[in-house]
C-alpha cells in the first residue's frame, strides 16, 4: 500500500476546563483532558455524562460556553468543523446512496480539490486498509451494516486527519460483528497512528480498544487510566460498579483491610479505614465451595438461586442468610454441577478491593 498516511505518532490533543450547558443541564462541567500523540483514548459513561458533547466540542459541531480546545499546540476553539481537520466516524454510516464505496470514501478528497486518479487510487487504498478492496463498487444497499461502517472509517481516514473521533460507532451492529469491527478499528489505529478519541456506554468495548479509559459522570472524568487500572483499582464506588458486574459485601473493616466471608482483604486506597463497610467484590473473586462441614456454620453459608451458561465460564447467584445476593463468575464444569436451592459456602479471593461506607 503506498497512500501517505498520516504521520505515526499523531498529534496531542488537549481538553481544557471545558464547560457547557443546555438550560439547567450543565453537560461538561470542567472537563479536562489531554490525549498523547497517537493515543487512543476512550470516553466511557452512562447517557447523559457528556462524553458525547465532550467530543462534539472537540469535532466544531457545538461551541463550549468556556474552556479551550488545543490540537497540536494550536488553540482551535474558534475555527469551524470544516477547518479543524478532524476524521469523524458516528453511529448511522451516513453513506450516500447513489454513490458506490469508492465514491463515498473518495468524497471528501474531492472537496479538497484532489484530482480524479489520485483520489480513485487512495480510495482503493484505504478500502484495502479495511478489507473491502472487493467490494469498491457496491453501493450501500449492496452492502451489510458492518461493511458500511467500515466504508464511513475508510472515509474518515482517506482525507489524512490529524484526530480520528468515533461516536458509538459499533452500537448499530450486532454481537458478533461488533467485536469483529472494534478490532479492527482498534488494529487500523495503531497501523495508521492517528489520534483518537472514541465515544460508547459499553465497557467490554472500551476495555477491549482503549490504551485508557475516562469514566465520566456528570460532566466530568472521574478516572482516566490504563483498562487494567480502571477496572482492579478503581477509585470510587462509581467507577467500580459501572466498569463490569460489582458485589457490595458486608466487611469489618480495620486500617488497610477488611474481613469479609471470612477472609482478610487488603483494601484500595480512598476506603474507609475502621467500622463497618461495603466491600466491593468482583464476580471472580468469589469462590463457591459444595463441601460443607457438617456441624459448623461459615459467614459465606449460602444458598444456589440462578446459574447461567456463557460458554468457556458461568454465573451463579446465591443468597446469604442475611439476604444478600452475590454473583461468582465460574468454570462452565463447576456451574454445571451447581442447582437451585443447593447449599454451597461462598469465599473470596485476598486481592486489593475498594470498601466504601
Amino acid at each position: 500500500m503506498t497512500t501517505e498516511r498520516p504521520s505515526t505518532g499523531g498529534v496531542e490533543v488537549s481538553l481544557q476546563d471545558l464547560r457547557r450547558s443546555y438550560g439547567d443541564i450543565q453537560a461538561l462541567n470542567g472537563m479536562s483532558l489531554t490525549l498523547s500523540p497517537g493515543e487512543l483514548v476512550v470516553l466511557l459513561g452512562p447517557s447523559g455524562c457528556g462524553k458525547t458533547t465532550a467530543l462534539r466540542v472537540l469535532a466544531g459541531l457545538e461551541d463550549a460556553d468556556s474552556g479551550r480546545v488545543v490540537v497540536a499546540g494550536k488553540d482551535i476553539s474558534s475555527i469551524p468543523t470544516s477547518k479543524r481537520d478532524m476524521g469523524m466516524v458516528f453511529q448511522a454510516y451516513s453513506l450516500f446512496p447513489h454513490m458506490t464505496a469508492r465514491e463515498n470514501v473518495a468524497f471528501g478528497l474531492r472537496l479538497r480539490g484532489v484530482d480524479g486518479a489520485k483520489r480513485r487510487k487512495a480510495a482503493g487504498e484505504y478500502l484495502d486498509l479495511v478489507g473491502l478492496g472487493a467490494q469498491v463498487d457496491r453501493y450501500a444497499h449492496q452492502m451489510s451494516g458492518g461493511q458500511q461502517q467500515r466504508v464511513a472509517l475508510a472515509r474518515a481516514l482517506a482525507i489524512q486527519p490529524k484526530v480520528l473521533l468515533l461516536d458509538e460507532p459499533l452500537s448499530a451492529l450486532d454481537a458478533k460483528v461488533r467485536v469483529q469491527l472494534r478490532d479492527e478499528i482498534r488494529r487500523i489505529q495503531l497501523d495508521v497512528g492517528i489520534t483518537t478519541l472514541f465515544v460508547t456506554h459499553d465497557q467490554e468495548e472500551a476495555l477491549a480498544v482503549a490504551d485508557r479509559v475516562g469514566v465520566m459522570r456528570a460532566g466530568q472524568i472521574e478516572q482516566i487510566d490504563t483498562p487494567e487500572v480502571i477496572y482492579s483499582h478503581p477509585t470510587n464506588a462509581f467507577v467500580a460498579e459501572f466498569i463490569g458486574l460489582t458485589n457490595r459485601l458486608s466487611g469489618q473493616i480495620s486500617g488497610a483491610t477488611a474481613v469479609v466471608l471470612g477472609t482478610e482483604v487488603p483494601l484500595l486506597p480512598g476506603s474507609p479505614t475502621s467500622g463497618t463497610g461495603s466491600v466491593l467484590v468482583r464476580p471472580e473473586q468469589v469462590r463457591v465451595s459444595e463441601e460443607i462441614p457438617v456441624g459448623q456454620t461459615h459467614p459465606g453459608d449460602a444458598t444456589v438461586v440462578t446459574t447461567s451458561f456463557l460458554g468457556a465460564h458461568g454465573r451463579v447467584s446465591a443468597r446469604l442468610a442475611d439476604g444478600t445476593l452475590v454473583v461468582a463468575q465460574l468454570p462452565s464444569a463447576q456451574v454445571e454441577r451447581l442447582s437451585v436451592g443447593q447449599q454451597v459456602v461462598l469465599t473470596v479471593e485476598s486481592i486489593p478491593a475498594l470498601a466504601v461506607a
